[in-house]
């Protein structure tokens, strides 16, 4: 069965066109038009082992804010429909990663409530010409796209890039996880009998 979807988003703000396969093998074709965050993405589909293409156009000249959290709209969205009625998933994932001085923690359920706890400070406000409150702000949009909780956690860290390069692979790791499907579960893992927001 295919676990792909694909959602477009056309704004006075944003042009998103993304394609998800959560079965995939870790390729990924993103455009985003802002170089670290294409950076953050391309982490992201290589550890969770989806396959992910975007191509976004955005207000760039006003800044970076409505692209990456629309894309993180796009991508909650499409998280939401490749999974379906969620039977046979794990649901539940969590990864520590380090990445250098760095040590982050992100757990996750895709249980179809939405809830971000974000335990993270950056010791600079940007990566290159990149927002670092954008990171959270991204997060966000997908929590409440995908109806899923997410717990961001930095245990420590002094190098913004390796924070946010941590988070992201982090919570792939956490998704490859969640989204995986286990042969012991027949149906929805849930005693409620339905996932469904």
């Amino acid at each position: 069965m295919s676990r792909t979807a694909s959602q477009t988003r056309s704004t006075a703000e944003t042009n998103i066109e993304l394609e998800l396969d959560l079965d995939g093998s870790g390729q990924a074709d993103i455009d985003t038009g802002i170089g670290f965050f294409d950076h953050m993405l391309t982490l992201l589909t290589k550890h969770a082992l989806f396959d992910l293409r975007i191509s976004a156009q955005g207000d760039l000249h006003v800044d970076q804010h409505h692209t990456v959290e629309d894309v993180g709209i796009c991508l909650g969205r499409a998280l939401v429909d490749a999974l379906g009625d969620k039977s046979g998933i794990v649901r539940y994932g969590s990864m520590t990663l380090p990445m250098d001085e760095t040590l982050v923690t992100s757990a996750l359920d895709l249980g179809g409530r939405m809830f971000l706890a974000y335990r993270v400070t950056f010791p600079t406000e940007k990566v290159g010409n990149f927002d670092t409150e954008l990171v959270r702000e991204f997060w966000q949009a997908v929590t409440a796209n995908a109806s899923m909780n997410l717990h961001l956690v930095l245990h420590h860290g002094e190098n913004s890039h390796h924070i946010s390069e941590g988070l992201f692979k982090a919570t792939a790791r956490a998704l490859r996880i969640a989204v995986g499907v286990d042969p012991r579960q027949p149906g929805v893992p849930s005693s409620k009998g339905t996932l469904s927001t």
